[in-house]
């Protein structure tokens, strides 16, 4: 299981960024050639990442690309000339803009020919943002499309665009619908994802210098199963890294709880009164989560 608490974008054009984000303490970074960057430096910003993930000590713990849209003359070359410059040094490709299945299907063969040509002695993984209608309506099929997808990420700059949804900021409300105004799109995601056994990661927020707006997104978004967060500012990182990751408090909690049910089921009982709290299979099932995520954090 990959962390991706927080995903950190960063313009594959800049070598200086580059080299920041590979000492941030993101779970994941992805070097990127699509929305910031220019299209006059599309083409030598791969050589530019290639070099950055090649050369530098990352600390973050998987590294990936974000390619130009497919239906771009870009995308292609996207993924050949950064796979078969930075070889094993690519844990992740992600994919924009996509709208179906066979979108995911292109990308995997693409890579499988790559890998056995090169030589590569790892699968690179796939990430693919649901920014588009068609790819909502087709979210259920595209979370199964193939074995090297690894997680569903909401964009809600271009899903807003393509909806044609009212926004104060890339990633917010404007205030004037009721309630959380992504729960339908995030919902939907985040239950193909959970049903294939891959993550969904919440998308963007513009307004860097609003932490309360990016926390209040990430706990909606954390709430209905998400498991991640964009950063699109270094400073980002550590609140999606603590809206993402359980608190000492809980885990602590949730141990206690499933200590006290492990120990009734050894005495025959289905279930068990720990402080007020009746705890039976089910709210075991919720809290092994919990757990599990912490053994991944190593808390």
């Amino acid at each position: 299981m990959r962390l991706r608490r927080s995903e950190l974008s960063t313009p594959g054009s800049s070598e200086k960024m580059l080299a920041k984000a590979a000492a941030s303490d993101a779970d994941l970074v992805f070097c990127d050639l699509e929305d910031s960057v220019a299209p006059a430096e599309k083409v030598s910003a791969r050589q530019k990442i290639v070099h950055a993930l090649i050369n530098h000590s990352w600390r973050p713990a998987t590294r990936a690309v974000r390619i130009n849209d497919l239906e771009t003359h870009y995308a292609y070359r996207d993924i050949i000339d950064v796979v078969t410059g930075a070889r094993d040094a690519v844990d992740i490709v992600i994919v924009p803009k996509i709208k179906s299945a066979r979108d995911v299907w292109w990308v995997d063969k693409l890579l499988t020919q790559l890998e056995t040509d090169l030589g590569l002695t790892k699968r690179i993984g796939i990430e693919v943002l649901i920014e588009e209608v068609e790819a909502m309506i087709a979210v259920e099929e595209i979370a199964q499309s193939s074995p090297r997808l690894e997680a569903l990420i909401f964009g809600p700059g271009d899903y807003s665009a393509s909806q044609g949804v009212r926004v104060k900021d890339l990633g917010d409300s404007d205030g004037s619908y009721p309630g959380d105004l992504w729960h339908y799109a995030r919902n939907k995601i985040a239950i193909a994802a959970r049903a294939a056994k891959i993550d969904a990661i919440d998308g963007p927020f513009a307004a860097f210098g609003d932490p309360d707006g990016y926390r209040r997104q990430a706990k909606l978004a954390h709430t209905v199963g998400f498991s991640g967060k964009w950063a699109i500012h270094p400073s980002q990182i550590t609140l999606a890294n603590a809206e993402f990751a359980p608190s000492p408090q809980e885990v602590a909690e949730a141990r206690k709880l499933v200590e006290a049910f492990d120990d009734a089921q050894a005495r025959g009982l289905g279930a068990v009164a720990v402080d007020g709290t009746m705890v039976d299979i089910a709210s075991v099932r919720i809290l092994r989560v919990i757990l599990d995520r912490a053994t991944a954090l190593g808390i």
